[in-house]
């Protein structure tokens, strides 16, 4: 009734969990995750982590570090991003690393983005850099997806 839970059970993903599945076979055996959703009107003052897909339309003072990452309208994110696929319609201050990435009109950066592939809609506003990884090999393991160096002059 009553046990005792192991600290590797509260630890964070680590890369491997943002891995893209190699074939799509194994896309198709993966078990699809639930979306999370947080609101318009909620305000999360931490870091967000997970191997899912988390929509945002509420403000996120944090990092964030999913699976897909879909970031509405009305949606704001304080803080650097990771992701395997980011579809963003907010704004984010902070840099931005993903695989995918698609800014749409209503999008607004301000940060840089180190990415493979980058699509960017009219009316979509970036301010920074735009950084391009290399493509994993076909047999290779795909690159470990970490959030882009950040640094200041004093």
């Amino acid at each position: 009734m009553f046990e005792k839970t192991s600290k590797s059970q509260n630890r964070l993903p680590t890369d491997e969990a943002l891995k893209v599945p190699s074939s799509p076979a194994a896309a198709a055996a993966a078990k699809p995750k639930p979306a999370s959703l947080i609101s318009h009107g909620v305000c999360i003052q931490g870091n967000i982590s997970g191997e899912a897909e988390v929509q945002i339309d509420g403000l996120v003072r944090g990092d964030v570090r999913v699976g897909k990452l879909m970031l509405g309208p009305q949606g704001r994110i304080e803080g650097s991003v990771v992701a395997v696929v980011a579809e963003i319609r907010g704004h984010i201050k902070g840099p931005m690393k993903a695989r995918q990435v698609r800014l749409y009109g209503t999008a607004h950066i301000e940060g840089d983005i180190a990415h493979e592939q980058l699509a960017m809609e009219t009316g979509a506003t970036f301010e920074g850099r735009s950084v391009r990884l290399a493509k994993a090999a076909e047999g290779a393991a795909p690159a470990a997806v970490e959030p882009p160096a950040v640094s200041s002059a004093a």
